[in-house]
């Protein structure tokens, strides 16, 4: 049965896949040609196609293999079999964290370290702010500015009408709309 031995297949590459996805490549080629499901070119193409796609590589030759072999129910099976083994090994993981983040030590690490991720992430949001309103290439750009000072406007005036402020999702909606309303409207509007 196909799905089965997608599901084998790709638990293998899963569970013996190390050192990341180029790593998984000669393992992935093994497990194919062993079924018979790609020739070499076609595994070629395959890789090729899962570098230039969005996600791990592993995880996309895994749904593009299985969807090659067995349609939709082959992808999501070979797609689950390559994941199953992170997902438990990162549950397991979780578990002992759990207990380790109670150490002394580790809060000790942690409270160190917030402050730290604290700053690189202000100074990237300071940077972007700068470049993208025109400041680092001395032309400044008005209307970046003032989006800028409404989204934080917006931001900062709703920590003071709830104790918690905007969740960062719905301030993404609203610069996306501010973004399509005030862009569209100086790039000759919607089309």
């Amino acid at each position: 049965m196909i799905y089965l031995d997608l599901f084998l297949g790709f638990l293998e590459v899963g569970l013996f896949s190390f050192g990341g996805a180029y790593a998984a490549i000669p393992l992935i080629r093994d497990v194919v040609k062993a079924h018979g499901w790609l020739d070499d070119a076609m595994l070629s193409n395959m890789i090729a196609i899962s570098e230039s796609t969005p996600g791990p590589l592993m995880i996309n030759m895994a749904t593009y293999v299985g969807s090659e072999k067995a349609g939709f129910l082959g992808a999501l099976v070979a797609t689950t079999a390559v994941a199953i083994p992170s997902v438990v090994i990162f549950l397991l993981l979780m578990v002992a964290m759990k207990q380790a983040l109670k150490h002394p030590l580790m809060q000790g690490a942690l409270s160190g370290l917030k402050p730290c991720i604290m700053g690189i992430i202000l100074t990237t949001g300071l940077l972007m702010v700068a470049r993208n309103c025109g400041f680092v290439s001395g032309t400044p750009d008005p209307v970046t500015i003032g989006m800028t000072l409404v989204l934080g406007g917006i931001y900062f005036g709703s920590r003071k009408v709830t104790s918690r402020g905007m969740s960062p999702i719905g301030l993404i909606c609203v610069a996306a709309v501010l973004g399509a309303v005030v862009y569209g409207s100086t790039l000759g509007g919607f089309r």
